[in-house]
Protein backbone atom coordinates (compact mmCIF):
# COMPACT_ATOMS: atom_id res chain seq x y z
CA UNK A 1 0.00 0.00 0.00
CA UNK A 2 1.38 3.36 -0.94
CA UNK A 3 2.20 6.25 1.86
CA UNK A 4 -0.32 8.94 2.53
CA UNK A 5 0.67 12.09 1.69
CA UNK A 6 -1.24 15.08 2.51
CA UNK A 7 -0.42 18.81 1.18
CA UNK A 8 0.74 20.93 4.29
CA UNK A 9 0.20 24.62 5.38
CA UNK A 10 1.91 26.94 7.27
CA UNK A 11 -0.19 28.67 10.28
CA UNK A 12 -0.05 31.57 7.80
CA UNK A 13 -1.65 29.53 5.25
CA UNK A 14 1.69 29.37 2.66
CA UNK A 15 1.35 26.08 1.07
CA UNK A 16 4.33 23.98 2.61
CA UNK A 17 6.12 20.64 0.91
CA UNK A 18 3.77 17.49 1.50
CA UNK A 19 4.11 15.88 4.92
CA UNK A 20 3.61 11.80 5.08
CA UNK A 21 0.99 10.69 7.42
CA UNK A 22 1.91 7.59 9.83
CA UNK A 23 0.96 4.16 8.81
CA UNK A 24 -1.31 3.80 11.52
CA UNK A 25 -3.81 6.16 9.52
CA UNK A 26 -3.38 3.71 6.41
CA UNK A 27 -5.79 0.94 5.60
CA UNK A 28 -7.48 -0.42 2.73
CA UNK A 29 -10.96 0.51 1.50
CA UNK A 30 -13.38 -1.65 3.89
CA UNK A 31 -16.69 0.76 3.60
CA UNK A 32 -18.62 -2.21 5.25
CA UNK A 33 -16.17 -1.77 8.55
CA UNK A 34 -16.72 2.34 8.09
CA UNK A 35 -20.26 1.66 7.98
CA UNK A 36 -20.41 -0.40 10.73
CA UNK A 37 -18.25 1.76 13.36
CA UNK A 38 -20.55 4.94 11.63
CA UNK A 39 -23.92 3.05 12.73
CA UNK A 40 -22.29 2.55 16.27
CA UNK A 41 -21.37 5.65 17.14
CA UNK A 42 -24.65 6.96 15.83
CA UNK A 43 -26.37 4.75 18.07
CA UNK A 44 -24.77 5.43 21.15
CA UNK A 45 -25.10 9.02 20.49
CA UNK A 46 -29.28 8.31 20.57
CA UNK A 47 -30.68 8.50 24.25
CA UNK A 48 -32.95 5.58 23.32
CA UNK A 49 -35.74 6.87 26.19
CA UNK A 50 -38.18 5.83 23.98
CA UNK A 51 -41.43 4.01 26.28
CA UNK A 52 -44.50 3.59 25.34
CA UNK A 53 -47.34 2.44 27.58
CA UNK A 54 -48.80 -1.10 27.73
CA UNK A 55 -52.67 -1.94 27.97
CA UNK A 56 -52.39 -2.14 31.51
CA UNK A 57 -50.86 1.69 32.01
CA UNK A 58 -52.86 3.46 29.52
CA UNK A 59 -55.32 5.42 31.60
CA UNK A 60 -58.46 3.78 30.20
CA UNK A 61 -61.59 1.82 31.37
CA UNK A 62 -61.48 -1.75 31.80
CA UNK A 63 -65.20 -2.69 31.52
CA UNK A 64 -65.74 -5.05 28.76
CA UNK A 65 -66.91 -3.38 25.55
CA UNK A 66 -69.82 -4.72 25.46
CA UNK A 67 -71.29 -8.44 26.15
CA UNK A 68 -69.58 -11.63 25.09
CA UNK A 69 -72.45 -12.51 22.70
CA UNK A 70 -75.83 -11.47 20.89
CA UNK A 71 -74.13 -8.33 19.23
CA UNK A 72 -72.91 -10.31 15.94
CA UNK A 73 -69.79 -8.09 16.94
CA UNK A 74 -66.76 -9.53 17.26
CA UNK A 75 -65.50 -10.39 20.77
CA UNK A 76 -63.54 -7.33 23.17
CA UNK A 77 -62.26 -6.92 25.83
CA UNK A 78 -61.37 -3.42 27.06
CA UNK A 79 -60.85 -0.43 25.62
CA UNK A 80 -57.07 -0.39 26.32
CA UNK A 81 -56.75 -3.45 24.12
CA UNK A 82 -53.64 -1.96 21.61
CA UNK A 83 -56.56 -2.44 18.47
CA UNK A 84 -59.00 0.55 19.87
CA UNK A 85 -57.06 4.45 19.09
CA UNK A 86 -56.36 5.01 22.81
CA UNK A 87 -55.34 1.93 23.62
CA UNK A 88 -52.06 0.33 25.10
CA UNK A 89 -49.11 -0.23 22.29
CA UNK A 90 -47.94 -4.09 22.04
CA UNK A 91 -44.74 -4.82 22.15
CA UNK A 92 -43.60 -0.80 21.81
CA UNK A 93 -40.23 0.22 23.18
CA UNK A 94 -39.74 -0.11 27.28
CA UNK A 95 -36.96 2.54 27.73
CA UNK A 96 -34.39 0.35 27.57
CA UNK A 97 -31.54 1.53 26.15
CA UNK A 98 -29.97 -1.11 23.48
CA UNK A 99 -26.02 -0.23 23.24
CA UNK A 100 -23.87 -1.15 20.49
CA UNK A 101 -20.21 -1.95 20.77
CA UNK A 102 -17.32 -1.68 18.30
CA UNK A 103 -13.56 -3.55 19.36
CA UNK A 104 -10.93 -1.12 20.27
CA UNK A 105 -8.94 -2.50 17.40
CA UNK A 106 -11.77 -1.88 14.48
CA UNK A 107 -12.86 1.54 16.10
CA UNK A 108 -9.02 2.27 15.04
CA UNK A 109 -9.26 0.38 12.02
CA UNK A 110 -12.55 2.24 10.71
CA UNK A 111 -10.55 5.57 11.43
CA UNK A 112 -7.60 4.50 9.54
CA UNK A 113 -10.30 3.61 6.56
CA UNK A 114 -12.22 6.81 6.91
CA UNK A 115 -8.87 8.87 6.78
CA UNK A 116 -7.15 6.87 3.53
CA UNK A 117 -10.65 7.65 1.96
CA UNK A 118 -10.18 11.25 2.54
CA UNK A 119 -6.54 11.56 1.26
CA UNK A 120 -7.69 9.92 -2.02
CA UNK A 121 -10.37 12.80 -2.23
CA UNK A 122 -7.43 15.09 -0.93
CA UNK A 123 -9.90 16.55 1.77
CA UNK A 124 -6.64 15.67 4.11
CA UNK A 125 -4.12 19.00 5.00
CA UNK A 126 -1.71 19.21 7.37
CA UNK A 127 -0.79 22.26 9.42
CA UNK A 128 2.27 23.39 10.57
CA UNK A 129 3.33 25.95 13.93
CA UNK A 130 -0.60 26.29 14.92
CA UNK A 131 1.06 27.40 18.10
CA UNK A 132 2.34 30.99 16.34
CA UNK A 133 -1.12 31.94 15.25
CA UNK A 134 -2.61 34.85 18.08
CA UNK A 135 -5.55 36.31 16.09
CA UNK A 136 -9.00 35.01 14.85
CA UNK A 137 -8.06 37.44 11.50
CA UNK A 138 -4.73 34.86 11.15
CA UNK A 139 -6.64 32.01 12.05
CA UNK A 140 -9.51 33.08 9.24
CA UNK A 141 -7.21 33.82 6.62
CA UNK A 142 -5.65 30.08 6.39
CA UNK A 143 -9.38 28.28 6.46
CA UNK A 144 -10.38 30.62 3.84
CA UNK A 145 -7.16 29.44 2.07
CA UNK A 146 -7.74 25.74 2.84
CA UNK A 147 -11.25 26.07 2.11
CA UNK A 148 -10.40 27.61 -1.29
CA UNK A 149 -7.31 25.13 -2.16
CA UNK A 150 -9.69 21.60 -1.38
CA UNK A 151 -13.35 23.22 -2.05
CA UNK A 152 -15.01 22.56 0.67
CA UNK A 153 -16.92 24.88 3.46
CA UNK A 154 -17.17 22.43 6.42
CA UNK A 155 -13.74 21.62 8.49
CA UNK A 156 -12.84 19.48 11.50
CA UNK A 157 -9.21 20.76 12.96
CA UNK A 158 -7.60 18.26 14.90
CA UNK A 159 -5.09 19.49 17.46
CA UNK A 160 -2.52 17.84 19.51
CA UNK A 161 -2.35 17.76 23.05
CA UNK A 162 0.19 20.73 22.88
CA UNK A 163 -1.97 22.97 21.03
CA UNK A 164 -5.02 22.56 22.49
CA UNK A 165 -5.18 25.90 23.63
CA UNK A 166 -5.39 27.40 19.69
CA UNK A 167 -8.95 26.32 19.73
CA UNK A 168 -10.47 29.74 21.75
CA UNK A 169 -8.81 31.06 18.27
CA UNK A 170 -10.82 28.95 15.58
CA UNK A 171 -14.17 28.93 18.01
CA UNK A 172 -16.14 31.63 16.33
CA UNK A 173 -15.86 30.07 13.21
CA UNK A 174 -19.29 28.22 12.66
CA UNK A 175 -18.13 26.03 9.79
CA UNK A 176 -15.04 24.53 11.95
CA UNK A 177 -15.11 21.76 14.62
CA UNK A 178 -12.33 21.25 16.71
CA UNK A 179 -11.26 18.18 18.22
CA UNK A 180 -8.08 16.91 20.36
CA UNK A 181 -6.52 13.84 18.03
CA UNK A 182 -6.87 11.46 21.13
CA UNK A 183 -10.88 12.03 20.87
CA UNK A 184 -11.82 11.63 17.12
CA UNK A 185 -13.18 8.23 15.51
CA UNK A 186 -14.43 7.24 11.79
CA UNK A 187 -17.52 9.04 11.94
CA UNK A 188 -15.83 12.65 12.33
CA UNK A 189 -13.38 12.31 9.54
CA UNK A 190 -15.79 10.68 7.46
CA UNK A 191 -18.34 13.70 7.50
CA UNK A 192 -16.24 16.25 9.19
CA UNK A 193 -15.46 18.05 5.38
CA UNK A 194 -11.97 19.09 5.20
CA UNK A 195 -9.65 17.59 7.94
CA UNK A 196 -6.79 19.84 9.39
CA UNK A 197 -4.43 18.00 11.31
CA UNK A 198 -1.99 19.91 13.70
CA UNK A 199 1.45 18.69 12.46
CA UNK A 200 2.67 18.46 16.10
CA UNK A 201 0.69 14.91 16.09
CA UNK A 202 3.35 13.20 13.51
CA UNK A 203 6.27 14.33 15.37
CA UNK A 204 7.65 12.04 17.68
CA UNK A 205 9.53 12.61 20.54
CA UNK A 206 12.56 11.31 20.98
CA UNK A 207 13.20 10.43 25.00
CA UNK A 208 17.32 11.00 25.92
CA UNK A 209 18.48 8.00 28.13
CA UNK A 210 20.61 9.03 30.89
CA UNK A 211 24.07 8.06 31.47
CA UNK A 212 25.47 6.40 34.67
CA UNK A 213 27.99 8.00 36.03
Amino acid sequence: MQMLKVNSYSAKGTKLSSVTLPKTLEEKENLALLAQAIRVYEDRQHPGLAKAKTRAEVLRTKKKLYKQKGTGGARHGSRGAPIFVGGGVAHGPRGIKRVLELPLALKRKALAVAVSLKVKEGQVVSVDALASLKKTKEANKLIEKVFAETKTKRATLVLSEANLGVKKIFRNFGKVRILPYKDINAYDVFFGGVILFDKEIFVTKKVKKETKK
